[in-house]
């Protein structure tokens, strides 16, 4: 009887139906971030390379003898929040621009859910930069990597929750726009992804233990770095944070969904 449920149920259904659009969406959202480059989907590997080479020479005299190995310290960070903030922006005007849903019937969470899969799957290509540098630099890599499969999936929940409440949002405020890309800025320097947050006063770290991408970012490192296992705290935080957004997200969406049009 439960298996009948499941397989009877209308968003079960409706997402398997509109699979095809689905993955049609994600290979869009692909192809838009390199169209008209030369290197075209070799700027997911050079992009944080160069990155992080260049931060790296700038950074490094100032900090690299208080961070170890420094290079993967900082990509570690760096390629996780960017993740963060472009799937979010990506998100922000998913539905904003598809006009498509004016003239015919098509789930709204398709459009926000396949500019975040697109952005992740970038995310985990960049890993590849990742784990040349890890093996470069000599880092000692420990049975804890494989824990690094639970901060991944929880950035991925995070950016979703998120990602489909500004969709929402967006359609009647587009000011929004604005104010995600100055909120974003700010939390990149409340991530600690250049430095360590020992150089931050003991007032204000409360700022790192309610971030939720901070948190993320630091399992990475103990994942990856130092070969620690992280505190289960800091899941059950971001997992509760994602799941708040992920609800607020989905009911907003179900509640505002037939005012679209009327907006787009």
């Amino acid at each position: 009887m439960a298996l009948e449920n499941i397989s009877n149920n209308k968003f079960i259904l409706n997402f398997v139906k509109y699979r095809y659009l689905l993955y049609e969406l994600v290979k869009k959202t692909l192809k838009l971030d390199y169209r008209r480059s030369f290197l075209g989907i070799f700027w997911i590997f050079l992009s944080p390379l160069l990155y992080t080479i260049v931060l790296t020479a700038v950074f490094s005299t100032i900090l690299g003898k208080t961070i170890e190995n420094y290079p993967v310290y900082l990509l570690c960070g760096r390629l996780a929040f960017d993740f963060f903030s472009s799937g979010t922006r990506a998100s922000l005007n998913s539905l904003a621009k598809a006009y498509i849903i004016k003239r015919i019937y098509v789930p709204k969470y398709i459009y926000p859910l396949s500019t975040i899969i697109g952005k992740y799957i970038t995310f985990l290509m960049s890993q590849i930069v990742l784990a040349i540098l890890v093996i470069f630099t000599g880092v000692v890599l420990t049975l804890h990597i494989f824990s690094i499969i639970i901060p991944f999936i929880l950035l991925f929940l995070l950016t979703l929750g998120v990602g489909l409440t500004l969709a929402t949002i967006v359609v009647f405020f587009r000011d929004i726009n604005h104010l995600w890309k100055v909120f974003t800025s700010l939390l990149m320097w409340c991530s600690a992804i250049f430095y360590d947050t020992t150089f931050v006063p003991e007032k204000y770290m409360f700022i790192f233990d309610y971030n939720p991408v901070y948190q993320i970012i630091d399992m990475i490192r103990k994942s990856v770095l130092y070969g620690q296992a992280y505190d289960p705290s800091q899941v059950f935080y971001v997992l509760g944070v994602a799941i708040f957004f992920l609800v607020l997200g989905a009911c907003l969406l179900y509640r505002y969904q037939d005012k679209f049009i009327l907006y787009i």
